[in-house]
């Protein structure tokens, strides 16, 4: 058998200390820490249950205005009105409203419909009118609240009224109105509806 290899070991020789002596360096004084304003702890408790008290009624409107924006629409607190809803102009004051069988407002505008005539109720010369006029803006918003309207350009009429054809969702109004036998065709004479 060969005989290992062993190295020799180097031991690293350790110097002795030295004789000289070392002063410490001379650092200049710092200045005296200065105290920082302490806070009464009952003044911190009260600054934050105001603050906390701020954020959460923060939290609240935010909730709540994010609440109706989903509900209602956003930035109105009054409930949604579909903007083509007709009512009697006599009850509500809106856009658009029905003032009798043959007159109504639309977008703000008075439009007299043309191609009929229906009895009137506030200017009724008897109680039949009435009757007919009443049950003609009855039917008259029944019919304008089923769908679009929409209008053509106004012309003047044979008596020189201005008047203009109103369509909801494409059908004329006045053609509707006289098949229901709640207005009469406008042939330039207005006959009367006291007549039995």
């Amino acid at each position: 058998m060969s005989k290992h290899w062993n190295p020799p070991r180097h031991t690293a020789k350790l110097r002795p200390p030295s004789r000289i002596r070392r002063d410490p360096l001379l650092v200049p004084a710092l200045p005296a820490p200065q105290k920082k304003a302490n806070w009464n702890s009952t003044e911190w408790e009260r600054r934050l249950a105001i603050a906390g008290i701020v954020a959460f009624a923060l939290g609240i409107a935010f909730l709540t205005l994010g609440f109706s924006a989903m509900t209602a629409g956003f930035g109105s607190a009054a409930p949604v009105v579909d903007e083509q809803r007709f009512g009697s102009c006599k009850n509500e004051a809106g856009p658009n409203c029905v003032f009798d069988g043959d007159t109504i407002r639309l977008a703000g505008e008075q439009v007299n419909i043309a191609g009929m005539y229906a009895p009137k109720v506030e200017t009724a010369r008897c109680g039949a009118e009435e009757q007919r006029g009443a049950k003609a803006v009855e039917r008259l918003l029944q019919l304008l609240n089923s769908g679009k309207v929409t209008k053509s350009e106004s012309v003047r009429d044979a008596d020189g009224q201005v008047r203009a054809r109103v369509l909801v969702d494409g059908r004329d109004v006045a053609a509707v109105m006289i098949a229901a036998g709640l207005a009469r065709p406008d042939d330039g004479e207005r006959h009367g509806w006291c007549e039995s």
